[in-house]
């Protein structure tokens, strides 16, 4: 699952923070990034194929109607992101109506930036697999798609067979599967160790760093690509620093924002290529893409970043 920090009951909204913190008059507009201010982009171990720092997701963000009203929000938010050198857009079937509208949306923007498009395979069998990616390819990217992953590991021997033949057919040109749950990571561990897969998508955060035990290392080891999801704990984090001003030696890092801090700490462990949060607000997108933008905090500083937090 992705984020949405949008979505908080409780705590501090996305707006009061950004009020309250250092980078409030700092964030990115929604215009081209400068040629010599481009996203910060890492590689794709399998390929080397550069992707961008900071992805999207669309789990509960793009589950709308087709309403101009529910829909301008993400159109916006689909223009700014690739605007800014945004390219991994991230979906599922399970996400209801997410993939479409995305898909939709994206037909109706500038096509001369070309989107990094992920979904997943999440049923059982071969043939009713077979029929989901087909009809998530037609949705969300119109005849084409980057990477096909199996969503928690459901049949995943099945559809891993699926996908590396399509693989090969060119019809789709990653293959990866997705976990959300650390109990999960050993079995992970073995397919990254057995299956040659392109692409893992796996939860870790701030406060969630069970990846780093094992999982992570294995993925640098066999050269797969790590997609993030819930970077933010579904909005949790942000109740975590609820009341506190950014530390003033956030600046060595270039960190003007609660979102960049947690972002930026994903993003300083080597072996993760890409965290994909996901919102439905604009200026929460701006706040999240200025993360892959400037310097990255190194080992030590991380370690500084945690003992902040008291953790």
């Amino acid at each position: 699952m992705d984020d949405n920090p949008s979505l908080q009951r409780t705590g501090p909204s996305r707006r009061e923070l950004l009020a309250a913190g250092l980078g409030s008059a700092l964030l990115l507009g929604a215009g081209p990034a400068p040629e010599e201010k481009r996203m910060l982009t890492r590689p794709i171990p399998r390929t080397g194929e550069q992707l961008p720092a900071i992805g999207l997701g669309t789990w509960q963000t793009f589950n709308v109607g087709a309403t101009p009203k529910e829909r301008a929000p993400l159109k916006d938010v689909l223009k700014r992101f690739l605007e800014r050198g945004g390219r991994v857009i991230d979906s599922s079937p399970m996400y209801d109506r997410a993939e479409q509208v995305v898909g939709e949306l994206l037909g109706e923007l500038d096509q001369s930036r070309t989107p990094f498009l992920a979904s997943k395979v999440w049923t059982m069998g071969r043939a009713e697999g077979v029929q989901q990616m087909t009809s998530s390819v037609q949705r969300m990217g119109h005849g084409r798609m980057d990477l096909m992953q199996v969503h928690n590991l459901v049949d995943a021997k099945t559809h891993l067979a699926t996908l590396r033949e399509w693989q090969q057919a060119g019809r789709i040109r990653y293959v990866g599967v997705t976990h959300y749950q650390p109990s999960s990571f050993e079995q992970m561990e073995k397919l990254v160790r057995q299956e040659a897969l392109d692409f893992v998508q796996l939860p870790y955060s701030i406060v969630q760093r069970d990846a780093e035990a094992r999982l992570l290392p294995a993925c640098a080891d066999q050269g797969v690509a790590v997609l993030v999801m819930s970077p933010f704990e579904q909005g949790g984090l942000f109740e975590k620093v609820r009341g506190k001003p950014l530390p003033p030696w956030a600046a060595e890092f270039d960190c003007t924002s609660w979102a960049q801090y947690f972002l930026k700490f994903i993003l300083g462990h080597p072996a993760v290529t890409c965290p994909i949060p996901a919102t439905s607000n604009p200026k929460h997108l701006d706040d999240n893409l200025k993360a892959g933008f400037g310097r990255l905090p190194d080992d030590k500083m991380r370690a500084k970043m945690l003992k902040h937090l008291g953790l």
